[in-house]
Protein backbone atom coordinates (compact mmCIF):
# COMPACT_ATOMS: atom_id res chain seq x y z
CA UNK A 1 0.00 0.00 0.00
CA UNK A 2 1.28 3.29 -0.70
CA UNK A 3 1.77 6.39 1.22
CA UNK A 4 -1.00 8.03 -0.55
CA UNK A 5 -3.67 5.65 0.38
CA UNK A 6 -2.12 4.94 4.13
CA UNK A 7 -2.69 8.57 4.86
CA UNK A 8 -6.33 8.69 3.10
CA UNK A 9 -7.25 5.40 5.38
CA UNK A 10 -5.65 7.24 8.08
CA UNK A 11 -7.71 10.81 7.80
CA UNK A 12 -11.16 8.54 7.12
CA UNK A 13 -10.50 6.64 10.50
CA UNK A 14 -9.47 9.68 12.55
CA UNK A 15 -12.50 11.46 10.99
CA UNK A 16 -14.97 8.65 11.82
CA UNK A 17 -13.78 8.59 15.30
CA UNK A 18 -14.51 12.26 15.78
CA UNK A 19 -17.46 12.07 14.88
CA UNK A 20 -18.51 8.94 16.73
CA UNK A 21 -17.13 11.37 20.09
CA UNK A 22 -18.68 14.55 18.74
CA UNK A 23 -21.93 12.36 19.05
CA UNK A 24 -21.98 11.65 22.79
CA UNK A 25 -22.42 14.09 25.32
CA UNK A 26 -20.10 14.51 28.07
CA UNK A 27 -21.17 15.79 31.66
CA UNK A 28 -19.34 16.02 34.78
CA UNK A 29 -21.12 16.25 38.08
CA UNK A 30 -19.44 15.90 41.72
CA UNK A 31 -19.82 16.27 45.84
CA UNK A 32 -18.09 16.94 48.23
CA UNK A 33 -18.58 16.56 52.47
CA UNK A 34 -17.58 16.82 55.62
CA UNK A 35 -18.85 14.70 58.28
CA UNK A 36 -19.23 14.51 62.47
CA UNK A 37 -20.39 11.39 63.89
CA UNK A 38 -20.26 10.73 67.79
CA UNK A 39 -22.12 10.53 70.47
CA UNK A 40 -22.05 6.60 70.78
CA UNK A 41 -20.19 5.44 73.84
CA UNK A 42 -20.19 1.63 72.76
CA UNK A 43 -18.29 2.47 69.90
CA UNK A 44 -15.11 3.53 68.67
CA UNK A 45 -15.66 6.18 66.66
CA UNK A 46 -12.03 7.64 66.44
CA UNK A 47 -11.17 10.83 64.73
CA UNK A 48 -15.35 11.47 64.10
CA UNK A 49 -14.52 13.45 61.17
CA UNK A 50 -14.93 11.84 57.45
CA UNK A 51 -14.62 13.25 53.74
CA UNK A 52 -16.75 12.78 51.15
CA UNK A 53 -15.60 13.34 47.75
CA UNK A 54 -17.05 11.98 44.31
CA UNK A 55 -16.91 13.19 40.83
CA UNK A 56 -19.05 11.43 38.30
CA UNK A 57 -18.27 11.19 34.37
CA UNK A 58 -20.86 10.86 31.57
CA UNK A 59 -20.80 10.46 28.21
CA UNK A 60 -24.14 9.40 26.87
CA UNK A 61 -25.97 9.52 23.45
CA UNK A 62 -28.27 7.53 21.03
CA UNK A 63 -27.52 4.59 18.82
CA UNK A 64 -30.99 3.26 16.64
CA UNK A 65 -33.19 5.16 19.06
CA UNK A 66 -31.81 3.88 22.27
CA UNK A 67 -30.35 6.26 24.51
CA UNK A 68 -26.72 5.27 25.85
CA UNK A 69 -25.25 6.38 28.85
CA UNK A 70 -22.16 5.38 30.30
CA UNK A 71 -21.61 6.38 34.16
CA UNK A 72 -17.94 6.29 35.63
CA UNK A 73 -17.34 7.37 39.63
CA UNK A 74 -14.33 8.69 40.87
CA UNK A 75 -14.14 8.84 44.69
CA UNK A 76 -11.42 8.56 46.74
CA UNK A 77 -12.18 6.29 50.06
CA UNK A 78 -8.67 5.96 51.65
CA UNK A 79 -7.17 3.42 49.40
CA UNK A 80 -5.39 2.85 45.72
CA UNK A 81 -8.27 -0.04 45.07
CA UNK A 82 -11.08 2.39 46.12
CA UNK A 83 -10.35 4.96 43.70
CA UNK A 84 -12.69 3.57 40.87
CA UNK A 85 -16.35 3.20 42.37
CA UNK A 86 -19.67 3.00 40.88
CA UNK A 87 -19.97 2.34 37.21
CA UNK A 88 -22.92 1.15 34.99
CA UNK A 89 -24.48 1.45 31.57
CA UNK A 90 -27.65 2.27 30.81
CA UNK A 91 -30.10 1.97 27.46
CA UNK A 92 -33.22 4.02 27.70
CA UNK A 93 -35.80 2.38 25.05
CA UNK A 94 -38.16 5.31 25.70
CA UNK A 95 -41.77 4.01 26.18
CA UNK A 96 -40.18 0.65 26.91
CA UNK A 97 -38.49 1.45 30.01
CA UNK A 98 -34.73 1.43 30.89
CA UNK A 99 -32.28 -1.28 31.57
CA UNK A 100 -29.03 -0.60 33.68
CA UNK A 101 -26.16 -3.32 34.06
CA UNK A 102 -24.36 -2.43 36.76
CA UNK A 103 -20.35 -3.18 36.83
CA UNK A 104 -20.72 -1.87 40.77
CA UNK A 105 -22.66 -0.06 43.21
CA UNK A 106 -26.46 -0.95 41.45
CA UNK A 107 -28.91 -1.09 43.69
CA UNK A 108 -31.59 -4.09 43.59
CA UNK A 109 -35.23 -3.47 43.60
CA UNK A 110 -35.69 -4.05 47.69
CA UNK A 111 -32.56 -2.81 48.48
CA UNK A 112 -33.73 1.00 47.05
CA UNK A 113 -36.78 0.30 49.70
CA UNK A 114 -35.21 -0.87 52.95
CA UNK A 115 -36.86 2.13 53.94
CA UNK A 116 -38.81 4.97 52.31
CA UNK A 117 -40.09 6.15 55.13
CA UNK A 118 -39.70 10.15 54.98
CA UNK A 119 -36.70 11.78 56.43
CA UNK A 120 -34.39 14.92 56.10
CA UNK A 121 -31.45 13.12 56.59
CA UNK A 122 -30.89 9.20 58.00
CA UNK A 123 -33.29 6.19 58.83
CA UNK A 124 -33.98 6.11 62.37
CA UNK A 125 -32.07 3.31 62.53
CA UNK A 126 -29.12 4.71 60.66
CA UNK A 127 -25.86 6.55 62.07
CA UNK A 128 -26.27 4.10 65.36
CA UNK A 129 -23.49 1.44 65.54
CA UNK A 130 -25.07 -2.44 64.53
CA UNK A 131 -28.85 -1.14 64.15
CA UNK A 132 -28.95 -2.03 61.08
CA UNK A 133 -28.38 -5.88 61.18
CA UNK A 134 -31.77 -7.11 60.84
CA UNK A 135 -32.93 -4.19 58.03
CA UNK A 136 -34.56 -5.87 54.96
CA UNK A 137 -32.16 -4.81 52.45
CA UNK A 138 -32.34 -7.80 49.76
CA UNK A 139 -28.58 -8.64 47.63
CA UNK A 140 -26.99 -6.73 45.52
CA UNK A 141 -23.34 -7.46 43.55
CA UNK A 142 -21.31 -6.51 40.97
CA UNK A 143 -22.15 -6.98 37.26
CA UNK A 144 -26.37 -7.06 38.15
CA UNK A 145 -29.25 -5.56 35.61
CA UNK A 146 -31.85 -3.47 36.81
CA UNK A 147 -35.05 -2.60 34.63
CA UNK A 148 -37.36 0.01 35.23
CA UNK A 149 -40.83 0.64 33.75
CA UNK A 150 -43.19 3.60 33.89
CA UNK A 151 -46.65 3.60 32.90
CA UNK A 152 -48.52 6.91 32.19
CA UNK A 153 -51.07 5.41 34.94
CA UNK A 154 -48.62 5.86 37.84
CA UNK A 155 -47.59 2.32 37.35
CA UNK A 156 -44.01 1.06 37.93
CA UNK A 157 -42.17 -2.42 37.55
CA UNK A 158 -38.90 -2.53 38.95
CA UNK A 159 -36.83 -5.88 38.38
CA UNK A 160 -33.10 -6.59 39.54
CA UNK A 161 -31.24 -9.82 37.99
CA UNK A 162 -27.37 -10.83 39.57
CA UNK A 163 -25.96 -14.23 38.44
CA UNK A 164 -24.53 -16.35 41.09
CA UNK A 165 -20.92 -15.45 42.34
CA UNK A 166 -18.43 -16.66 45.00
CA UNK A 167 -18.05 -12.63 45.56
CA UNK A 168 -21.34 -12.21 45.83
CA UNK A 169 -24.01 -14.65 45.69
CA UNK A 170 -24.19 -18.03 45.86
CA UNK A 171 -27.50 -18.52 44.07
CA UNK A 172 -28.03 -16.27 41.76
CA UNK A 173 -30.54 -13.65 43.44
CA UNK A 174 -33.58 -11.53 41.51
CA UNK A 175 -36.06 -9.18 43.00
CA UNK A 176 -38.96 -6.57 42.31
CA UNK A 177 -40.80 -4.20 43.53
CA UNK A 178 -43.83 -2.47 41.96
CA UNK A 179 -45.62 1.51 42.66
CA UNK A 180 -48.45 3.62 42.27
CA UNK A 181 -48.23 7.21 42.26
CA UNK A 182 -51.07 8.03 40.03
CA UNK A 183 -53.14 10.06 42.37
CA UNK A 184 -51.43 13.30 44.00
CA UNK A 185 -48.80 13.39 46.46
CA UNK A 186 -49.50 9.03 46.93
CA UNK A 187 -46.78 6.79 46.77
CA UNK A 188 -47.61 3.29 47.50
CA UNK A 189 -45.78 -0.05 46.73
CA UNK A 190 -44.49 -3.90 47.38
CA UNK A 191 -41.35 -5.11 46.81
CA UNK A 192 -40.04 -8.74 47.40
CA UNK A 193 -36.80 -11.15 47.10
CA UNK A 194 -35.14 -14.35 47.92
CA UNK A 195 -32.00 -14.09 49.59
CA UNK A 196 -29.21 -17.02 49.46
CA UNK A 197 -26.09 -15.12 49.68
CA UNK A 198 -24.52 -18.24 51.55
CA UNK A 199 -26.44 -21.65 50.13
CA UNK A 200 -28.69 -23.04 52.44
CA UNK A 201 -29.48 -19.78 53.95
CA UNK A 202 -31.98 -19.07 52.09
CA UNK A 203 -34.46 -16.06 53.50
CA UNK A 204 -37.63 -14.43 51.72
CA UNK A 205 -37.78 -10.80 52.26
CA UNK A 206 -40.72 -8.36 52.10
CA UNK A 207 -41.98 -5.24 52.69
CA UNK A 208 -44.88 -2.89 51.67
CA UNK A 209 -45.02 1.49 51.93
CA UNK A 210 -46.80 4.04 51.23
CA UNK A 211 -46.52 7.66 51.55
CA UNK A 212 -48.38 10.83 51.51
CA UNK A 213 -47.78 14.42 50.77
CA UNK A 214 -49.85 17.09 50.96
CA UNK A 215 -47.93 21.01 51.11
CA UNK A 216 -45.12 21.01 53.02
CA UNK A 217 -45.99 17.75 54.96
CA UNK A 218 -45.11 13.94 54.39
CA UNK A 219 -46.01 11.24 56.13
CA UNK A 220 -44.77 7.44 55.48
CA UNK A 221 -45.34 3.96 56.88
CA UNK A 222 -43.46 0.80 55.74
CA UNK A 223 -44.04 -2.84 56.84
CA UNK A 224 -41.61 -5.44 56.47
CA UNK A 225 -40.97 -9.40 57.02
CA UNK A 226 -38.13 -11.76 56.62
CA UNK A 227 -38.50 -15.18 56.81
CA UNK A 228 -35.65 -17.57 57.56
CA UNK A 229 -36.29 -20.67 56.15
CA UNK A 230 -33.38 -22.20 57.81
CA UNK A 231 -34.76 -21.05 61.18
CA UNK A 232 -38.21 -19.98 61.32
CA UNK A 233 -37.22 -18.67 65.19
CA UNK A 234 -35.50 -15.98 63.83
CA UNK A 235 -37.96 -14.57 61.41
CA UNK A 236 -38.26 -10.77 62.08
CA UNK A 237 -41.32 -8.19 61.68
CA UNK A 238 -40.89 -4.61 61.43
CA UNK A 239 -42.74 -1.54 61.44
CA UNK A 240 -41.34 2.18 60.38
CA UNK A 241 -43.96 5.40 60.66
CA UNK A 242 -41.96 8.99 59.61
CA UNK A 243 -42.71 12.49 59.08
CA UNK A 244 -41.31 15.15 57.43
CA UNK A 245 -41.85 19.01 57.28
CA UNK A 246 -40.55 21.16 54.45
CA UNK A 247 -40.60 24.63 56.92
CA UNK A 248 -39.37 26.77 54.10
CA UNK A 249 -37.88 26.61 50.24
CA UNK A 250 -34.50 25.83 52.55
CA UNK A 251 -35.39 24.11 56.00
CA UNK A 252 -36.75 20.41 56.34
CA UNK A 253 -36.94 18.74 59.61
CA UNK A 254 -38.34 15.22 60.48
CA UNK A 255 -39.09 12.77 63.47
CA UNK A 256 -39.41 8.81 62.66
CA UNK A 257 -39.57 5.47 64.64
CA UNK A 258 -38.94 1.54 63.76
CA UNK A 259 -39.43 -1.02 65.15
CA UNK A 260 -38.05 -4.91 64.90
CA UNK A 261 -40.52 -7.78 66.30
CA UNK A 262 -38.33 -10.89 67.12
CA UNK A 263 -40.02 -14.02 68.14
CA UNK A 264 -38.11 -14.15 71.04
CA UNK A 265 -36.75 -11.68 73.65
CA UNK A 266 -36.56 -7.63 73.13
CA UNK A 267 -37.73 -5.89 70.32
CA UNK A 268 -35.42 -2.96 68.98
CA UNK A 269 -36.70 0.22 69.02
CA UNK A 270 -35.94 3.37 67.19
CA UNK A 271 -36.55 6.78 66.91
CA UNK A 272 -34.48 9.58 65.06
CA UNK A 273 -34.70 12.97 64.46
CA UNK A 274 -33.35 14.65 61.40
CA UNK A 275 -33.04 18.21 60.04
CA UNK A 276 -31.90 19.59 56.32
CA UNK A 277 -31.14 23.26 55.33
CA UNK A 278 -30.06 24.04 52.25
CA UNK A 279 -28.80 27.09 50.63
CA UNK A 280 -28.01 26.53 46.67
CA UNK A 281 -25.41 23.87 45.95
CA UNK A 282 -24.27 23.54 49.92
CA UNK A 283 -26.57 21.62 52.56
CA UNK A 284 -26.23 21.77 56.53
CA UNK A 285 -27.93 18.36 57.56
CA UNK A 286 -27.95 16.40 61.33
CA UNK A 287 -29.48 13.17 62.32
CA UNK A 288 -29.86 12.43 66.62
CA UNK A 289 -30.82 8.87 66.41
CA UNK A 290 -31.64 6.60 69.45
CA UNK A 291 -31.86 2.75 69.34
CA UNK A 292 -32.90 0.20 72.34
CA UNK A 293 -32.54 -3.30 72.25
CA UNK A 294 -30.08 -3.40 69.23
CA UNK A 295 -29.96 -6.85 67.61
CA UNK A 296 -32.73 -8.29 70.10
CA UNK A 297 -30.17 -7.45 72.62
CA UNK A 298 -31.11 -5.66 75.67
CA UNK A 299 -28.11 -4.73 77.21
CA UNK A 300 -27.21 -3.04 74.28
CA UNK A 301 -28.91 0.58 73.69
CA UNK A 302 -27.01 3.10 72.04
CA UNK A 303 -28.04 6.97 70.53
CA UNK A 304 -25.44 8.51 68.05
CA UNK A 305 -25.78 11.95 65.86
CA UNK A 306 -23.79 12.70 62.86
CA UNK A 307 -23.82 15.93 61.24
CA UNK A 308 -22.28 17.27 57.86
CA UNK A 309 -22.15 19.94 55.61
CA UNK A 310 -21.99 18.94 51.75
CA UNK A 311 -21.56 20.66 48.44
CA UNK A 312 -22.66 19.45 44.61
CA UNK A 313 -21.64 21.11 41.78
Amino acid sequence: MNNLKKIGLTALAGSLVAGAVNAAEMSVSGSAAITLSGGDENAVTGNGYTMGDSLTFSASGDVNDIGITLSYELDGQGAATDTFDDHSISLDFGDLGTLVFAGHGGSSALSARDDVTPNAYEEPWDVVTGADADIINGATADNSFNYTYNHDSGLLLNLYYVNASDAGVDVSYSDFAVEYTGVEGLRIGYAAGEVESVTGTKTDEHTMFATYAIEGLTLGVQLSENDRSANATADTESTGFGASYQVSDELTVSIGTHEIEYNAGDDQEATGVGVSYTMGSMSISGAFNNVDNIANTATNDREAYEVGISFSF
